[in-house]
């Protein structure tokens, strides 16, 4: 496809596609998003955490905490507005790429940067740098699907980036706890970002915003535009509530899981069991996203499945509580790992179907996506002093399940989606 024609799922850049993406272009949507997630969980997963600990050994849970809520912080911010930036992009390769590429190689290079880093602060910054980067590749890579995918295949293109986001996190995972140390662990996951969004630019299907058609930037009604009145628009308030209480729990979930193993489980080799635990997470994920997304585009629900989906995470949440032992820890991975399934099939898909305007969708989308940042913000700031101060891991895991079983009462108030 040439850089300047428009693919036939959207003749405009504004305009509601109709026609189905074929699956190369999904599959090489899936594996961009598979190393940017794994760029980010590898570091979150194992590798912050053991620089926190080489950095700071007596004070480790509060650098880790620390450093992981600045970085979401950024990523709050960074998503909407590289996203609002997206959607006013005129460029002859469209929308979305130019934000794609130039967002990718920025977020290997931060990675890079933090093998270097000699101390709390340059970590903290490095961090900061890759959330941004990655933030924005996210926004333009999200803003996509709306764009080009029609609602009657949303669902199983949801599962599939589900999918990669799971995938992401056992490929990071993995690179992070085998390629020999930090630095290496680095270096493994800014080298896999960068190859993994190769097939995805080389595709170069993507649509071209007119001249014409890009909204005026002034700085005022810019701000202005992150505001969505929940009034006007209830259930995109709605399914911002439902998101970030279904991704509280996990970052709370998992956020601490290394020390979990180490301090509560009495694990010798938590790393390890870190990525072992994280596997069988993700194979019972690829049991239920697909099957389910699909599902869920066959029968035109979607609601349904996210409540399903916050019982069962609950469940999980419960038997990382009551039963701080190694094969309780292998039990709750699987139960979790059906339960976020389940609810990876629908998100996104949901999500897309509550978008205020067309116009909007990269930023829309990016505001809607602080629900997927501001936990990582919240979970430090509420898991630190349940872990020292109030019961320990036993109390974090249930507050866990409380969000979860929240969010999944909460997607009921939604009244334009099934």
């Amino acid at each position: 496809m040439s850089a300047h024609a428009e693919p036939a799922t959207a003749p405009t850049a504004l305009g509601e596609p109709t026609t189905p993406v074929p699956r190369r272009w999904v599959a090489a949507v899936s594996i961009a998003s598979v190393g940017s997630w794994s760029a980010l969980f590898g570091p979150i997963q194992v590798l912050l955490a053991l620089q926190a600990a080489q950095l700071a050994p007596h004070g480790k849970q509060a650098v880790f905490g620390l450093v992981t809520g600045l970085g979401a912080a950024v990523a709050v911010v960074a998503n909407p507005v590289f996203g609002a930036l997206s959607d006013r992009t005129t460029s002859r390769f469209g929308r979305r790429l130019p934000w794609v590429a130039a967002s990718t190689v920025a977020g290997a290079a931060s990675l890079v940067l933090l093998t270097w880093a000699p101390d709390v602060a340059a970590m903290a910054l490095g961090w900061c740098l890759a959330q941004a980067a990655f933030n924005a590749f996210y926004a333009a890579l999200a803003a996509a699907v709306p764009d080009q995918v029609p609602r009657t295949q949303r669902g199983v293109v949801s599962g599939w980036l589900g999918l990669a986001q799971t995938a992401g996190i056992v490929v990071g995972t993995a690179l992070a706890a085998l390629s020999g140390g930090i630095t290496a662990g680095y270096l493994a996951c800014a080298a896999l970002a960068l190859v993994s969004a190769v097939p995805y630019l080389a595709a170069r299907r993507d649509i071209v915003l007119p001249r014409s058609q890009r909204p005026a930037l002034r700085l005022r009604p810019f701000l202005a535009s992150f505001w969505i009145d929940p009034r006007r628009h209830p259930d995109f308030a709605w399914a911002f509530a439902t998101r970030m209480l279904m991704k509280l729990c996990n970052a709370m979930g998992t956020l601490y899981l290394l020390y979990y193993l180490q301090d509560q489980v009495r694990r010798t080799d938590a790393k390890t069991d870190v990525l072992v635990l994280t596997a069988l997470y993700a194979a019972a994920v690829l049991g239920t996203a697909i099957a389910l997304g699909t599902w869920s585009d066959r029968v035109a629900r979607r609601r349904p499945f996210v409540t399903a989906s916050g019982v069962v995470m609950a469940v999980a949440a419960v038997i990382l509580a009551a039963w701080p032992t190694w094969p309780g820890a292998i039990t709750a991975a699987v139960v979790f790992g059906v339960g976020y399934g389940g609810y990876a099939s629908v998100d996104f898909a949901l999500l897309t179907e509550v978008l205020p305007t067309a116009a909007d969708r990269g930023k829309d989308l990016g505001v809607i996506n602080i629900a997927d940042s501001l936990p990582q913000v919240l979970a430090p700031a509420v898991a630190a002093p349940i872990v020292v101060h109030a019961g320990g891991y036993p109390t974090l895991y249930a507050v866990a399940a409380a969000f979860s079983l929240s969010g999944g009462v909460l997607v009921r108030r939604i009244r334009s989606v099934r």
